[in-house]
Protein backbone atom coordinates (compact mmCIF):
# COMPACT_ATOMS: atom_id res chain seq x y z
CA UNK A 1 0.00 0.00 0.00
CA UNK A 2 1.33 3.45 -1.21
CA UNK A 3 2.23 5.64 1.86
CA UNK A 4 1.50 10.00 1.81
CA UNK A 5 2.97 12.39 4.33
CA UNK A 6 0.23 12.72 7.12
CA UNK A 7 0.45 16.36 8.99
CA UNK A 8 2.23 14.70 11.84
CA UNK A 9 5.07 13.57 9.32
CA UNK A 10 5.07 16.39 7.95
CA UNK A 11 5.64 18.63 11.35
CA UNK A 12 8.29 15.97 11.85
CA UNK A 13 9.72 17.01 9.13
CA UNK A 14 9.60 20.86 9.98
CA UNK A 15 7.48 21.39 6.64
CA UNK A 16 4.42 23.71 6.59
CA UNK A 17 1.13 22.46 5.13
CA UNK A 18 -0.98 24.48 3.63
CA UNK A 19 -3.74 23.82 6.35
CA UNK A 20 -0.88 24.14 8.97
CA UNK A 21 -0.42 28.05 7.52
CA UNK A 22 -4.04 28.13 7.86
CA UNK A 23 -4.15 27.22 11.42
CA UNK A 24 -1.71 29.73 12.14
CA UNK A 25 -3.26 32.12 10.19
CA UNK A 26 -6.57 32.38 12.40
CA UNK A 27 -5.08 31.35 15.77
CA UNK A 28 -2.25 33.24 17.98
CA UNK A 29 0.55 30.71 17.91
CA UNK A 30 4.13 30.43 16.32
CA UNK A 31 4.84 28.33 13.40
CA UNK A 32 7.94 26.48 15.73
CA UNK A 33 5.22 25.53 18.56
CA UNK A 34 2.21 24.35 16.10
CA UNK A 35 5.05 22.18 14.44
CA UNK A 36 6.16 20.96 17.83
CA UNK A 37 2.72 20.32 19.23
CA UNK A 38 1.45 18.37 15.85
CA UNK A 39 4.99 16.22 15.67
CA UNK A 40 4.05 15.37 19.53
CA UNK A 41 1.00 14.58 19.07
CA UNK A 42 -0.54 17.31 21.34
CA UNK A 43 -2.16 19.00 18.61
CA UNK A 44 -3.87 17.00 15.81
CA UNK A 45 -4.95 19.05 12.33
CA UNK A 46 -8.19 16.59 10.99
CA UNK A 47 -7.80 16.49 7.30
CA UNK A 48 -8.25 14.45 4.71
CA UNK A 49 -5.86 14.23 2.01
CA UNK A 50 -8.47 13.31 -0.45
CA UNK A 51 -10.81 16.48 0.43
CA UNK A 52 -10.45 20.10 -0.84
CA UNK A 53 -13.06 22.22 0.03
CA UNK A 54 -12.21 22.04 4.00
CA UNK A 55 -11.83 25.29 6.67
CA UNK A 56 -8.47 23.62 8.72
CA UNK A 57 -9.05 23.84 12.04
CA UNK A 58 -6.09 23.01 14.73
CA UNK A 59 -7.53 21.31 17.92
CA UNK A 60 -4.88 20.73 21.33
CA UNK A 61 -2.22 22.74 22.61
CA UNK A 62 -2.34 26.64 22.98
CA UNK A 63 -5.35 26.68 20.70
CA UNK A 64 -8.92 28.40 20.91
CA UNK A 65 -11.37 25.77 22.38
CA UNK A 66 -13.19 23.64 19.74
CA UNK A 67 -16.54 23.42 19.66
CA UNK A 68 -18.63 20.57 17.34
CA UNK A 69 -21.81 20.17 16.29
CA UNK A 70 -23.72 16.18 15.90
CA UNK A 71 -26.20 16.08 13.17
CA UNK A 72 -27.57 12.82 11.07
CA UNK A 73 -30.78 11.32 9.89
CA UNK A 74 -32.26 8.23 11.86
CA UNK A 75 -34.61 5.88 10.79
CA UNK A 76 -37.41 7.62 12.14
CA UNK A 77 -36.51 10.90 11.03
CA UNK A 78 -34.72 10.66 7.62
CA UNK A 79 -35.06 13.99 6.08
CA UNK A 80 -31.84 15.05 4.12
CA UNK A 81 -32.36 18.50 3.33
CA UNK A 82 -33.61 19.24 7.38
CA UNK A 83 -29.98 17.89 8.19
CA UNK A 84 -28.21 20.12 5.54
CA UNK A 85 -30.15 23.11 7.00
CA UNK A 86 -28.94 22.97 10.57
CA UNK A 87 -25.44 22.13 8.95
CA UNK A 88 -25.42 25.50 7.41
CA UNK A 89 -26.92 26.77 10.09
CA UNK A 90 -24.08 25.59 12.42
CA UNK A 91 -21.37 26.87 10.00
CA UNK A 92 -22.62 30.38 9.88
CA UNK A 93 -22.88 30.36 14.02
CA UNK A 94 -18.93 29.33 14.32
CA UNK A 95 -19.12 25.78 14.99
CA UNK A 96 -15.88 24.51 14.36
CA UNK A 97 -16.58 20.64 13.15
CA UNK A 98 -19.64 18.85 12.37
CA UNK A 99 -19.85 14.91 12.85
CA UNK A 100 -22.73 13.01 11.17
CA UNK A 101 -23.85 10.44 13.41
CA UNK A 102 -26.53 9.31 10.60
CA UNK A 103 -28.73 5.71 11.44
CA UNK A 104 -29.93 5.11 7.39
CA UNK A 105 -29.62 3.44 4.22
CA UNK A 106 -29.72 7.05 3.28
CA UNK A 107 -26.70 8.17 5.23
CA UNK A 108 -23.97 7.61 1.94
CA UNK A 109 -25.80 10.91 0.23
CA UNK A 110 -25.83 12.79 2.96
CA UNK A 111 -22.40 12.30 3.87
CA UNK A 112 -21.19 13.00 0.80
CA UNK A 113 -23.69 15.88 0.49
CA UNK A 114 -22.24 17.29 3.87
CA UNK A 115 -18.41 16.90 2.84
CA UNK A 116 -19.11 18.70 -0.74
CA UNK A 117 -20.91 21.50 0.62
CA UNK A 118 -20.02 22.34 3.97
CA UNK A 119 -16.09 23.27 4.49
CA UNK A 120 -15.99 22.12 8.42
CA UNK A 121 -13.95 19.15 9.10
CA UNK A 122 -16.27 16.57 9.24
CA UNK A 123 -16.11 13.35 11.41
CA UNK A 124 -17.98 10.02 11.48
CA UNK A 125 -18.45 6.90 13.05
CA UNK A 126 -18.44 4.49 10.55
CA UNK A 127 -19.97 1.31 12.40
CA UNK A 128 -22.93 3.07 12.78
CA UNK A 129 -23.32 2.65 8.77
CA UNK A 130 -22.08 -1.27 8.40
CA UNK A 131 -25.41 -2.66 9.56
CA UNK A 132 -26.62 -0.58 6.26
CA UNK A 133 -24.10 -0.62 3.65
CA UNK A 134 -24.24 -4.53 4.09
CA UNK A 135 -28.00 -4.47 4.98
CA UNK A 136 -27.52 -7.13 7.66
CA UNK A 137 -27.59 -7.12 12.04
CA UNK A 138 -24.59 -5.55 13.50
CA UNK A 139 -23.59 -9.00 15.29
CA UNK A 140 -23.44 -10.77 11.92
CA UNK A 141 -21.05 -8.10 10.45
CA UNK A 142 -17.64 -9.92 9.44
CA UNK A 143 -14.19 -7.96 10.58
CA UNK A 144 -13.48 -7.54 7.08
CA UNK A 145 -17.11 -5.53 6.97
CA UNK A 146 -16.56 -3.42 9.26
CA UNK A 147 -13.15 -2.23 7.95
CA UNK A 148 -14.57 -1.20 4.39
CA UNK A 149 -17.05 0.56 5.80
CA UNK A 150 -14.43 2.60 7.64
CA UNK A 151 -12.25 2.71 3.96
CA UNK A 152 -15.35 4.13 2.46
CA UNK A 153 -15.44 6.66 4.61
CA UNK A 154 -11.91 7.17 4.16
CA UNK A 155 -12.47 7.72 0.46
CA UNK A 156 -15.79 9.75 0.38
CA UNK A 157 -12.91 12.57 2.34
CA UNK A 158 -14.34 12.23 6.34
CA UNK A 159 -11.38 14.08 8.11
CA UNK A 160 -11.67 11.97 11.45
CA UNK A 161 -13.58 9.16 12.65
CA UNK A 162 -14.55 7.78 16.55
CA UNK A 163 -12.94 4.45 16.76
CA UNK A 164 -13.77 2.65 19.69
CA UNK A 165 -10.77 0.52 20.16
CA UNK A 166 -10.42 0.62 23.67
CA UNK A 167 -13.57 -1.24 24.50
CA UNK A 168 -11.99 -5.39 25.02
CA UNK A 169 -13.47 -8.21 26.26
CA UNK A 170 -11.69 -7.86 29.50
CA UNK A 171 -13.65 -3.94 30.12
CA UNK A 172 -16.65 -5.68 29.51
CA UNK A 173 -15.69 -8.03 32.37
CA UNK A 174 -15.02 -4.77 34.63
CA UNK A 175 -18.53 -3.69 33.49
CA UNK A 176 -20.10 -6.59 34.78
CA UNK A 177 -18.17 -6.70 38.15
CA UNK A 178 -19.51 -3.01 38.97
CA UNK A 179 -23.22 -2.44 39.02
CA UNK A 180 -23.89 0.64 36.60
CA UNK A 181 -27.26 2.54 36.63
CA UNK A 182 -26.89 3.32 33.12
CA UNK A 183 -24.87 0.41 31.52
CA UNK A 184 -23.50 1.47 28.13
CA UNK A 185 -24.67 4.99 26.84
CA UNK A 186 -22.05 4.92 24.24
CA UNK A 187 -24.23 3.59 20.73
CA UNK A 188 -20.59 2.74 18.96
CA UNK A 189 -19.86 0.88 22.18
CA UNK A 190 -22.81 -0.66 22.78
CA UNK A 191 -22.70 -1.97 19.33
CA UNK A 192 -19.04 -3.13 19.48
CA UNK A 193 -20.06 -5.13 22.85
CA UNK A 194 -23.16 -6.96 21.22
CA UNK A 195 -21.20 -8.16 18.66
CA UNK A 196 -18.08 -9.33 20.50
CA UNK A 197 -20.99 -11.15 22.93
CA UNK A 198 -22.67 -12.21 20.22
CA UNK A 199 -19.25 -13.88 18.47
CA UNK A 200 -17.08 -14.52 21.52
CA UNK A 201 -14.45 -12.61 20.20
CA UNK A 202 -11.75 -9.66 20.85
CA UNK A 203 -13.37 -6.21 19.68
CA UNK A 204 -11.85 -6.26 15.83
CA UNK A 205 -10.62 -2.30 16.10
CA UNK A 206 -8.47 -3.30 18.91
CA UNK A 207 -7.80 -6.71 17.43
CA UNK A 208 -6.35 -5.29 14.41
CA UNK A 209 -5.43 -1.99 15.48
CA UNK A 210 -2.22 -2.07 13.21
CA UNK A 211 -4.74 -2.26 9.86
CA UNK A 212 -6.60 0.29 10.98
CA UNK A 213 -3.55 2.28 11.57
CA UNK A 214 -2.14 1.74 7.92
CA UNK A 215 -5.68 2.49 6.92
CA UNK A 216 -5.82 6.03 8.63
CA UNK A 217 -2.39 7.01 7.39
CA UNK A 218 -3.29 6.46 3.83
CA UNK A 219 -5.86 9.05 3.83
CA UNK A 220 -4.60 10.78 6.92
CA UNK A 221 -7.57 10.44 8.70
CA UNK A 222 -7.64 11.59 12.11
CA UNK A 223 -8.73 9.08 14.39
CA UNK A 224 -10.79 10.20 17.39
CA UNK A 225 -10.19 7.06 19.69
CA UNK A 226 -14.20 6.60 21.57
CA UNK A 227 -14.98 6.14 24.91
CA UNK A 228 -17.40 3.21 24.49
CA UNK A 229 -17.04 3.15 28.30
CA UNK A 230 -17.51 6.91 28.92
CA UNK A 231 -20.31 7.06 31.84
CA UNK A 232 -23.73 8.03 31.39
CA UNK A 233 -24.82 9.08 34.95
CA UNK A 234 -22.95 10.71 37.76
CA UNK A 235 -23.17 7.08 39.96
CA UNK A 236 -21.11 5.47 37.02
CA UNK A 237 -18.65 8.36 36.38
CA UNK A 238 -14.88 7.15 37.30
CA UNK A 239 -15.66 3.47 38.00
CA UNK A 240 -13.17 0.97 37.22
CA UNK A 241 -14.38 -0.10 33.34
CA UNK A 242 -14.25 3.84 32.28
CA UNK A 243 -10.69 4.42 33.53
CA UNK A 244 -9.44 0.87 32.33
CA UNK A 245 -10.45 1.90 28.95
CA UNK A 246 -8.81 5.08 29.63
CA UNK A 247 -5.86 3.59 30.08
CA UNK A 248 -5.96 1.54 27.33
CA UNK A 249 -6.83 4.31 24.65
CA UNK A 250 -3.72 6.14 26.14
CA UNK A 251 -1.69 3.06 24.87
CA UNK A 252 -3.11 2.82 21.53
CA UNK A 253 -2.50 6.88 21.38
CA UNK A 254 1.31 6.05 21.42
CA UNK A 255 0.52 3.33 19.19
CA UNK A 256 -0.85 5.65 16.38
CA UNK A 257 1.57 8.38 16.73
CA UNK A 258 4.19 5.95 16.12
CA UNK A 259 2.79 5.32 12.73
CA UNK A 260 2.54 8.63 11.97
CA UNK A 261 -1.38 8.84 12.46
CA UNK A 262 -3.00 11.64 13.90
CA UNK A 263 -5.15 10.87 17.02
CA UNK A 264 -7.14 12.04 19.49
CA UNK A 265 -9.18 11.27 23.05
CA UNK A 266 -12.85 10.96 23.61
CA UNK A 267 -13.48 12.16 27.07
CA UNK A 268 -16.41 11.39 29.62
CA UNK A 269 -20.00 12.25 29.12
CA UNK A 270 -21.59 12.71 33.03
CA UNK A 271 -19.30 13.43 35.76
CA UNK A 272 -19.92 15.51 38.72
CA UNK A 273 -18.47 19.18 38.82
CA UNK A 274 -15.97 18.26 41.34
CA UNK A 275 -14.71 15.82 39.92
CA UNK A 276 -14.01 17.39 36.58
CA UNK A 277 -10.59 18.36 36.89
CA UNK A 278 -9.45 15.16 38.32
CA UNK A 279 -10.60 13.48 35.03
CA UNK A 280 -9.36 15.61 32.84
CA UNK A 281 -5.80 16.32 34.73
CA UNK A 282 -6.19 12.29 34.25
CA UNK A 283 -6.46 11.92 30.88
CA UNK A 284 -4.66 14.22 29.92
CA UNK A 285 -1.05 12.38 31.63
CA UNK A 286 -2.82 8.83 30.64
CA UNK A 287 -2.60 9.78 27.10
CA UNK A 288 0.38 12.19 26.93
CA UNK A 289 -1.32 15.24 26.37
CA UNK A 290 -3.49 13.92 23.31
CA UNK A 291 -6.10 16.39 22.04
CA UNK A 292 -9.24 15.85 24.21
CA UNK A 293 -12.59 15.28 23.37
CA UNK A 294 -15.22 15.67 25.31
CA UNK A 295 -18.93 14.49 25.66
CA UNK A 296 -20.46 17.70 28.22
CA UNK A 297 -19.44 16.31 30.64
CA UNK A 298 -22.93 17.17 31.81
CA UNK A 299 -22.53 17.79 35.88
CA UNK A 300 -26.47 16.57 36.79
CA UNK A 301 -28.92 13.82 35.22
CA UNK A 302 -32.15 15.69 36.12
CA UNK A 303 -32.50 18.93 33.95
CA UNK A 304 -33.75 17.03 30.21
CA UNK A 305 -34.96 19.67 28.38
CA UNK A 306 -31.66 21.35 30.08
CA UNK A 307 -28.69 19.14 29.41
CA UNK A 308 -27.50 22.46 26.74
CA UNK A 309 -27.10 23.92 29.92
CA UNK A 310 -25.30 21.12 32.12
CA UNK A 311 -23.53 20.47 29.49
CA UNK A 312 -21.98 24.05 29.11
CA UNK A 313 -21.16 24.16 32.99
CA UNK A 314 -19.15 20.78 32.62
CA UNK A 315 -17.97 22.21 29.24
CA UNK A 316 -16.34 25.52 30.74
CA UNK A 317 -14.92 23.53 33.59
CA UNK A 318 -13.70 20.72 31.31
CA UNK A 319 -11.73 23.21 28.79
CA UNK A 320 -10.49 25.25 31.82
CA UNK A 321 -8.93 22.12 32.84
CA UNK A 322 -7.16 21.42 29.75
CA UNK A 323 -9.98 20.02 27.40
CA UNK A 324 -9.02 21.12 23.64
CA UNK A 325 -12.86 20.00 22.13
CA UNK A 326 -16.43 19.79 23.43
CA UNK A 327 -19.08 18.18 21.79
CA UNK A 328 -22.26 20.55 21.56
CA UNK A 329 -25.43 19.51 23.66
CA UNK A 330 -28.53 20.34 22.69
CA UNK A 331 -31.99 20.53 24.89
CA UNK A 332 -33.61 17.85 22.76
CA UNK A 333 -30.60 15.49 24.36
CA UNK A 334 -32.36 12.24 25.59
CA UNK A 335 -35.41 12.94 24.37
CA UNK A 336 -35.42 13.52 20.14
CA UNK A 337 -33.48 14.55 17.43
CA UNK A 338 -32.89 17.80 17.43
CA UNK A 339 -34.49 20.56 15.22
CA UNK A 340 -33.55 23.87 14.22
CA UNK A 341 -33.63 25.36 17.15
CA UNK A 342 -32.09 22.86 19.23
CA UNK A 343 -29.40 23.19 17.28
CA UNK A 344 -28.92 26.93 17.43
CA UNK A 345 -29.58 27.05 21.42
CA UNK A 346 -27.09 23.82 21.76
CA UNK A 347 -24.38 25.38 19.84
CA UNK A 348 -24.19 29.29 21.02
CA UNK A 349 -24.20 27.28 24.94
CA UNK A 350 -21.06 25.37 23.59
CA UNK A 351 -19.66 28.43 22.30
CA UNK A 352 -20.19 30.44 25.82
CA UNK A 353 -18.36 27.60 27.34
CA UNK A 354 -15.37 27.02 25.32
CA UNK A 355 -14.73 30.61 25.68
CA UNK A 356 -15.29 30.99 29.36
CA UNK A 357 -12.47 28.41 29.54
CA UNK A 358 -10.46 30.05 27.03
CA UNK A 359 -10.49 33.33 29.13
CA UNK A 360 -9.38 30.77 31.94
CA UNK A 361 -6.46 29.31 30.06
CA UNK A 362 -5.02 32.32 28.82
CA UNK A 363 -5.92 31.88 25.25
CA UNK A 364 -4.04 34.91 23.24
CA UNK A 365 -7.37 36.91 22.29
CA UNK A 366 -9.63 35.14 24.21
CA UNK A 367 -10.06 37.67 27.19
CA UNK A 368 -9.43 40.85 24.41
CA UNK A 369 -13.27 39.79 22.81
CA UNK A 370 -14.63 40.51 26.20
CA UNK A 371 -12.67 43.53 27.05
CA UNK A 372 -14.04 45.07 23.82
CA UNK A 373 -17.44 44.28 24.56
CA UNK A 374 -17.05 46.22 28.29
CA UNK A 375 -15.55 49.12 26.46
CA UNK A 376 -18.57 49.41 24.01
CA UNK A 377 -20.82 49.12 27.33
CA UNK A 378 -19.25 51.33 29.60
CA UNK A 379 -19.95 54.00 26.05
CA UNK A 380 -23.19 52.88 26.46
CA UNK A 381 -22.60 51.94 22.19
CA UNK A 382 -25.44 49.89 21.82
CA UNK A 383 -23.88 49.34 18.10
CA UNK A 384 -20.81 48.30 18.87
CA UNK A 385 -22.18 45.73 21.68
CA UNK A 386 -24.12 44.11 18.66
CA UNK A 387 -21.39 43.49 16.27
CA UNK A 388 -19.11 42.55 19.54
CA UNK A 389 -21.79 39.69 20.79
CA UNK A 390 -21.35 36.32 20.19
CA UNK A 391 -24.86 36.29 19.01
CA UNK A 392 -25.91 39.33 17.49
CA UNK A 393 -29.15 38.16 15.98
CA UNK A 394 -30.06 37.91 19.97
CA UNK A 395 -28.99 41.46 20.78
CA UNK A 396 -30.55 42.81 18.15
CA UNK A 397 -34.00 40.68 18.88
CA UNK A 398 -34.25 41.70 22.34
CA UNK A 399 -33.28 45.45 22.24
CA UNK A 400 -36.06 45.71 19.29
CA UNK A 401 -38.71 43.81 21.10
CA UNK A 402 -38.34 45.98 24.08
CA UNK A 403 -37.66 49.47 22.96
CA UNK A 404 -36.81 52.14 25.52
CA UNK A 405 -37.84 55.85 25.51
CA UNK A 406 -34.40 57.12 25.77
CA UNK A 407 -32.38 55.29 23.15
CA UNK A 408 -28.76 55.59 25.08
CA UNK A 409 -30.65 52.86 28.26
CA UNK A 410 -32.20 49.80 27.93
CA UNK A 411 -35.51 49.53 29.58
CA UNK A 412 -34.32 47.28 32.28
CA UNK A 413 -32.97 50.63 34.44
CA UNK A 414 -34.67 53.22 31.87
CA UNK A 415 -33.56 56.86 33.62
CA UNK A 416 -31.86 54.51 36.55
CA UNK A 417 -29.05 53.56 34.39
CA UNK A 418 -26.65 52.85 36.68
CA UNK A 419 -23.46 53.31 33.39
CA UNK A 420 -25.49 56.87 32.39
CA UNK A 421 -25.41 58.47 35.63
CA UNK A 422 -22.19 57.45 36.67
CA UNK A 423 -20.80 58.69 33.40
CA UNK A 424 -22.37 62.02 33.86
CA UNK A 425 -21.51 61.96 37.49
CA UNK A 426 -17.55 61.61 36.72
CA UNK A 427 -17.69 63.67 33.46
CA UNK A 428 -19.70 66.70 35.84
CA UNK A 429 -16.63 66.33 38.58
CA UNK A 430 -14.22 66.23 35.97
CA UNK A 431 -15.11 69.21 34.54
CA UNK A 432 -15.22 70.92 38.19
CA UNK A 433 -11.76 70.01 38.89
CA UNK A 434 -10.29 71.10 35.31
CA UNK A 435 -11.88 74.24 36.25
CA UNK A 436 -10.43 74.99 39.57
CA UNK A 437 -6.74 73.73 38.39
CA UNK A 438 -4.91 77.66 38.05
Amino acid sequence: MRTYETQIMAARRGRLTPEMEQVLRDEPLGRERLLADLAAGRTVIPANRLRGNRLAKGIGAGLRTKVNVNLGVSPDRSHEEAEMEKARLALGLGADALMDLSLSPDSAALRRRLLREIPLPMGTVPVYDAPWRFNRDFERLSVRQLFETVEAHAEDGVDFMTIHAGLTRSGIERLRARRRLTHVVSRGGALLLSWMEANRRENPFYEHFDRLLLLCARYDVTISLGDGLRPGSLHDAGDGAQIQELILLGELAERARAKGVQVMIEGPGHVPLHEIESQIQMAKKLTRNAPLYVLGPLVTDVAPGYDHVTSAIGGAWAAAAGADFLCYVTPAEHLRLPDLADVREGLLTARIAAHAGDIAKGVPGAREWDDAMSAARGALDWKRMEQRALDPEKVRAYRGGSPPADRQVCTMCGPMCAMKRSRAALCRNAGRNNRKTP
